[in-house]
């Protein structure tokens, strides 16, 4: 007993110790890739960590190709209105999240650039460069903005002198330092409406965008079209009921490292002023989905 005894008071001060240690870092070590989510299969998932979703309020979020910027938007309790938040990964960790004038993000396949709406900004050693226009081609564009590795824009375009106040899919091509006049994608590409959020792979071997289509599965659906080796793209593909439901699908998203396709999933709801605003969630599913629907040659 007398052995015993004065183990006591050394536990007590080492479980303090432990305690206040732990309340001390609330952001403890996670590693950078996914906030430590356990990856999905072929089966989408909802996309949900903790860190960044208190009160599952969390409703979508963009990875930096090098994976230690987040930026993400909540709406719901504290955030009565939908708020823009960044968090970063440093020193093994992620940090602590603060608001942001950045909302939906995409970026530069080397991470250097990130195209905001309209404009661009530049990596630099103290951050990101002040916004700056991405040029008179552009200004017409809304509702997503892709760019490949060879610097090709694809977008909706939205410029009624070129096609009578639709959006139609586009592309404009960096030749000789300068930026070509829109190009049209094909009719069969155009097809339908509410056409949005195009995505192109780095390598532009496949175009993912959502839109509204006849034999769809009710509101907006991704579709996605391949490449073929003379330039031309084949027929839309829906990319089938795991990834589309009755809901809205959009916002479709490639991780940099080619494993995993992100998309949004959710509806407009109307709000007690008369308002209506989307509702969505992030999910997640393996990119062999992709390659599953790449026609064998």
């Amino acid at each position: 007993m007398k052995c015993i005894q004065p183990l006591i008071p050394l536990l007590l001060v080492l479980l303090m110790m432990s305690s206040k240690s732990y309340s001390q870092n609330d952001f403890p070590v996670i590693e950078a890739g996914y906030f430590g989510e356990n990856p999905p299969g072929l089966i989408p998932k909802l996309f949900d960590p903790k860190i960044v979703s208190p009160e599952g309020r969390f409703d979508a979020g963009w990875f930096s190709p090098d994976m230690k910027e987040f930026y993400f938007t909540r709406r719901g309790g504290k955030d009565k209105k939908r708020t823009f938040f960044v968090i970063r990964y440093e020193q093994n960790r992620w940090g602590k999240e603060s608001e942001t004038d950045i909302k939906w993000p995409h970026f530069s396949a080397d991470g250097n650039i990130m195209y905001v709406g309209k404009e661009y900004r530049e990596r630099t050693e103290k951050g990101w460069s002040e916004p700056k226009s991405l040029g008179e081609i552009l200004k017409q564009t809304a509702h997503g903005l892709s760019v490949s590795s060879k610097g090709t824009y694809y977008f909706p375009l939205f410029k009624e002198d070129f096609y009578s106040g639709d959006g139609k899919l586009s592309y404009s091509r960096l030749i000789d330092g300068q930026y070509e006049l829109p190009v049209k994608l094909s009719d069969e590409m155009n097809a339908g409406k509410w056409i949005a959020s195009p995505l192109i792979a780095p390598d532009e071997s496949y175009l993912i965008w959502s839109v509204e289509r006849e034999g769809g599965y009710g509101q907006s659906d991704l579709y996605i079209s391949f490449k073929q080796e003379d330039g031309s793209w084949l027929s839309p593909i829906n990319m089938g009921p795991q990834i589309n439901t009755d809901f809205q699908e959009s916002a479709p998203q490639v991780t940099s490292d080619g494993k995993y396709l992100f998309f949004s999933r959710g509806e407009w709801k109307v709000e007690e002023d008369g308002s209506r605003n989307y509702v969505g969630k992030k999910y997640w599913v393996n990119a062999q989905v992709i390659e599953n629907l790449r026609p064998k040659q």
